[in-house]
C-alpha cells in the first residue's frame, strides 16, 4: 500500500478524518466522475444528526454542501451522479428523499455548491421512495403506495410497490423531469441497482418468502423484464408492450409453478460490477455474478465461514479484478477464473473503495489516516491479457504439485511463475500461448526446445483447441442445435477425462456429467471402451489397459468425500441398468475376464483385491432397488456371471426362494463341473430341499447325477436325517398326504454311491491291476 494522500489536500480536510474516525455505524462514501469532491453520507445515532457532507479536494473554495435530517423528517435516499449534456464532461448531483423530492446541485469553481432545482420524482402525495439508482440519464426508483384505505390484513396489500423511471433532463433553461414510465406495478418491495444498459430487481430482505426466490432484470431500450434465479439461471423474458403487461401478478402467471420449487435467496451484499453484471455475496460468503442475460456464476468462496447480517463487505470491481473487503482481509480475484491473486491482511478499521482515474491496475482506498493506492502486479507482455487457458495450465499444475508434495505450505499460481523450481508447466503455457495467439498475428519465435516440443504436441493441441471451440458452440449456439453440441461435448469430455490422471477431482466433474447428461455420458462411455456385441450376441470391448485401470479404480471412502461420489464402474453400471439392463452381466463379466489377465487373483494392487466386482455392481442394483427400478432377476444374474463359489451357493439359494426348480437343476448341473469342492456344496444344498419337500422329486435322475465320488451311503443318510422336517404328529409308516420322504425314493441314489469304488481303491487300482509283481529292476548303467 502507497498513501497518495493524507487528507489534508481537501477542504475541512481536519473534520472529514474526524467524520472517518467517530462514525458508530459504517458511513457510505462516494466519489464524483472527476475525482474531486468526496460525498460521506454518516447515519449517527441520537443526538447527533444524520447527514450528508460533501468535502473538495486540493482545497478548491466556495460554498460547502452539507445536509442533515432528524426524524419524522424525511430520510435521505441516494445520492446519484448524472451526466450533464451542456458541457461535455461535467455533470450534476441528484439528492433523492425519501418522500420522492429530488434536488439537483452542480459545482462551480470559485462559487462551489449550488442548488440547480428541486422536483418532485412521485406523482402521488403518500409515495414513499425505498430505492433509488440512476442508469444512463435517467432516474429509476422503487417507491411505496399505501392503500387508500387502512387494512390491518398486510397480505391484502402486500404487493404495493411500484418500480418507475423519469428522465432526468438537464439543459440551459434548467432542470425538468420527463414522463413517468411504470416498469413494474403491484410488486413487493425491490431494491434497483442499475449498470450501463441494465437494471437488477433484487428483492428487499423483508419480503415474502414466495416472491424471493427470483430476480428480475430490466432492459430499458428492449422494454423486457426477465426472470431469473440461482439455482435454475434464465426462467423467463417478456416484452411489455403495454401498462397492463406490466402487472407483476401476470407476469409471474406462467412460471408460478415453476418458481413455486425454487430455494429462497440467499444474499448478504449487492452490487453491480463495471462490465455490467450483479455480484451477489450469499450468508455462507460465497461470491457469484448474474450475467444481464440471466445466467449465474460462481467466482469465489470467502474464507471465515458464515457472515453474520451486520458484517460490513466492500466491493468493487477494477478491469477483471474484483477486490472486496472483509473483516480487515483485501481479496483480489480474478473475475473471469475466479482464481485468487492476492490476499493482504490491512491494519485500518474502516475501509471505502475509490474510483481510480484511468488506472486499471491499482486500486484506490479511503481509510480514517488518508487514501491509499494499492498497485497490484500484470503477468509479463501485458500488452495482452493472459488467456484462460494458460491460467488453467498453472491452476492444474498447482493442483498436481501439491498432490504430491510434502510441504505443508500453499503452492500459488505466482509462486509457481515465479519460482523457476518447475519447467514443466512455464513451458507448456508458453507453447500454448504461442498456438492460440498464431492465428490472430504473428507470434515471436519459440526457443528450439519448445518448437520440438509443439511438434510433438501438435495433435493434443488441435484436440485441445477443438474442445474449447466446441464449448463455445453450445454456449452460442441456438436451443434446437445445443443438445446436438452437448452430446458430442460429452464425448469429448469424458475421452479427455480416461486419457487422464483420474483424482477426486475428475471423478466429482465425471459424477455431474453423468448426473446432467445421462444419455450422452451412456453414449461417450460406449464409444471410449468401444462396447459393441458380436455375432453371437456378446459383449466385447476393444478399450486399452490404462483405460480399464481408470475405469476398474475404486477410490478410498475418505477420498470420496462428503459429496456421495460414485466410481466410475458404479456410474457406467448404472448407464446399463438405465439404457441396457440386459448387458450388465455381461458387461460384469466381461470386465472380471480383463481382470483376471492382468492381476493375479489375490493381487492387493489390482480392483479385486479390495471389492468383487458383482459385489459393487450389486451395490449399484440394490441402490435401484430402493426405487422400485430393479429385480431378482437382475440380481441372479450377476451373482452368476461372477462364477465365484459364493457368488453361485447365494444365485442357488435366491432360485430355491424363488421356487424355480428347473433353473436350480441347470444351475447345479452348470457350476458342479468347476470345482469338487463347489459340486460338494451344491449337491449338500439340494439334498437338504430334497428332505424337506417333494419339488425336486421330477429332477431326481439328473440330480443323483450330481453326487461326489467321495460320499458314502452313511454321509447321505446322515445329510437326510439333519434336514428332515420336524413334525409335531406322530410319525405314522403312510401317510396320505405324500410329502414325506420314502426309502423308496433313496434307493437309487444309496445303490449309485454302492457301486463306486472306494477312494482308497482307486489310489491303489494301479498297482493292484499291474502284470507283473513287483515291478521289474530299472537298468544298470554302464
Amino acid at each position: 500500500l502507497r498513501q497518495v494522500s493524507d487528507l489534508s489536500d481537501f477542504s475541512r480536510g481536519h473534520w472529514l478524518r474526524e467524520l472517518l474516525y467517530c462514525g458508530e455505524e459504517p458511513s457510505h462514501v462516494q466519489s464524483s466522475p472527476d475525482g474531486q469532491h468526496l460525498l460521506l453520507l454518516q447515519k449517527s445515532r441520537p443526538p447527533t444528526l444524520p447527514r450528508v457532507v460533501a468535502f473538495q479536494r486540493h482545497s478548491i473554495a466556495g460554498a460547502d454542501l452539507e445536509r442533515s435530517w432528524q426524524p419524522p423528517q424525511p430520510a435521505l435516499v441516494g445520492l446519484l451522479f448524472l451526466q450533464s449534456p451542456v458541457v461535455l464532461g461535467s455533470w450534476v448531483l441528484a439528492v433523492v428523499w425519501e418522500h420522492g423530492r429530488t434536488e439537483v446541485w452542480h459545482f462551480v469553481v470559485a462559487v462551489g455548491w449550488q442548488l440547480l432545482q428541486t422536483l418532485e420524482l412521485c406523482q402521488g402525495a403518500r409515495a414513499r421512495v425505498v430505492s433509488v439508482c440512476s442508469q444512463g440519464a435517467s432516474l429509476v426508483w422503487c417507491e411505496e403506495r399505501p392503500p387508500l384505505g387502512a387494512q390491518s390484513d398486510m397480505s391484502k396489500c402486500a404487493f404495493r410497490f411500484c418500480v418507475c423511471a423519469r428522465a432526468l433532463e438537464v439543459g440551459e433553461q434548467g432542470v425538468r423531469l420527463g414522463t413517468m414510465r411504470i416498469v413494474l406495478h403491484n410488486s413487493p418491495e425491490y431494491q434497483v441497482l442499475a449498470s450501463p444498459q441494465h437494471v437488477f430487481l433484487v428483492p428487499a430482505a423483508a419480503g415474502f418468502a414466495t416472491t424471493s426466490k427470483f430476480l428480475l432484470i430490466w432492459h430499458p431500450e428492449k422494454a423486457k423484464l426477465t426472470i431469473t434465479a440461482p439455482s435454475a439461471g434464465f426462467i423467463h423474458s417478456k416484452v411489455l408492450r403495454s401498462s397492463s403487461e406490466s402487472d407483476f401478478r401476470k407476469l409471474l402467471l406462467g412460471s408460478v409453478g415453476l418458481l413455486s420449487g425454487f430455494a429462497p435467496l440467499d444474499i448478504h451484499t449487492s452490487t453491480v460490477s463495471n462490465s455490467g453484471g450483479l455480484l451477489l455475496v450469499s450468508t455462507k460468503g460465497s461470491v457469484n455474478v448474474v450475467e444481464p442475460d440471466g445466467t449465474h456464476r460462481h467466482i469465489f468462496d470467502l474464507e471465515g465461514g458464515p457472515l453474520a447480517q451486520g458484517s460490513p463487505i466492500q466491493l468493487k470491481t477494477f478491469g477483471s479484478i474484483l477486490a472486496c473487503v472483509l473483516a480487515g482481509v483485501l481479496y483480489l480475484v480474478n473475475q473471469n477464473s475466479g482464481r485468487l491473486i492476492e490476499k493482504e491482511v490491512l491494519s485500518m478499521k474502516e475501509v471505502h473503495f475509490l474510483e481510480s482515474q484511468g488506472e486499471e491496475d491499482s486500486i484506490q482506498l479511503l481509510t480514517q489516516t488518508g487514501i491509499y493506492n494499492f498497485s497490484f502486479s500484470k503477468p509479463e507482455d501485458s500488452s495482452r491479457p493472459e488467456p484462460c487457458l494458460v491460467e488453467m495450465v498453472f491452476e492444474e499444475a498447482c493442483r498436481y504439485y501439491q498432490r504430491r508434495s510434502l510441504s505443508s505450505s500453499k503452492l500459488t499460481v505466482e509462486k509457481l511463475k515465479k519460482g523457476g523450481t518447475f519447467q514443466a508447466p512455464v513451458i507448456l503455457a508458453a507453447i500454448l500461448q504461442h498456438s492460440l495467439h498464431q492465428k490472430q498475428k504473428p507470434a515471436r519465435g519459440l526457443q528450439d526446445t519448445y518448437a520440438k516440443l509443439l511438434s510433438t504436441m501438435s495433435l493434443e493441441l488441435q484436440s485441445c483447441m477443438s474442445l474449447e471451440h466446441l464449448k463455445t458452440c453450445v454456449v452460442c449456439a441456438p436451443e434446437s442445435e445445443v443438445e446436438s453440441y452437448c452430446k458430442e461435448l460429452v464425448e469429448q469430455e469424458v475421452s479427455r477425462i480416461l486419457q487422464s490422471d483420474m483424482d477426486k477431482d475428475s471423478l466429482a466433474y465425471l459424477n455431474s456429467v453423468f448426473t446432467s447428461f445421462p444419455k450422452a455420458a451412456w453414449k461417450a462411455i460406449r464409444s471410449c471402451l468401444q462396447l459393441q456385441q458380436n455375432g453371437d450376441g456378446l459383449l466385447v470391448a476393444r478399450a486399452t489397459p490404462e483405460v480399464w485401470k481408470k475405469v476398474l479404480c475404486q477410490p478410498q471412502l475418505e477420498e470420496m468425500g462428503q459429496n456421495r461420489m460414485v466410481p466410475l464402474f458404479e456410474l457406467i453400471c448404472s448407464s446399463f441398468l438405465r439404457f441396457k439392463p440386459k448387458l450388465l452381466p455381461s458387461f460384469v463379466e466381461l470386465t472380471q475376464q480383463y481382470v483376471s489377465n492382468s492381476w493375479s487373483y489375490s493381487s492387493k494392487e489390482g480392483p479385486e483385491g479390495r471389492v468383487p466386482l458383482y459385489k459393487r455392481a450389486l451395490g449399484v442394483l440394490a441402490r435401484k432397488k430402493k426405487q422400485g427400478d430393479a429385480d431378482d432377476k437382475m440380481e441372479l444374474e450377476l451373482l452368476l456371471c461372477s462364477k465365484r463359489p459364493k457368488a453361485v451357493l447365494q444365485a442357488l439359494h435366491l432360485l430355491i426362494r424363488l421356487k424355480q426348480w428347473q433353473r436350480v437343476v441347470e444351475v447345479a448341473e452348470k457350476f458342479s463341473k468347476f470345482s469338487p469342492l463347489l459340486n460338494k456344496e451344491i449337491f449338500t444344498t439340494l439334498m437338504a430341499e430334497f428332505a424337506q419337500h417333494r419339488e425336486l422329486d421330477p429332477y431326481l435322475d439328473r440330480l443323483w447325477l450330481l453326487c461326489p465320488a467321495e460320499l458314502t451311503t452313511s454321509d447321505i443318510l446322515t445329510m437326510v436325517l439333519q434336514h428332515l422336517p420336524h413334525s409335531q404328529e406322530d410319525p405314522v409308516p403312510f401317510s396320505s398326504k405324500g410329502t414325506q420322504l420314502t426309502v423308496g425314493l433313496l434307493k437309487p441314489l444309496l445303490q449309485r454311491v454302492l457301486q463306486h469304488p472306494s477312494v482308497h481303491e482307486e489310489m491303489y487300482s494301479d498297482a493292484l491291476q499291474s502284470p507283473t509283481f513287483p515291478p521289474p529292476a530299472p537298468p544298470r548303467e554302464h
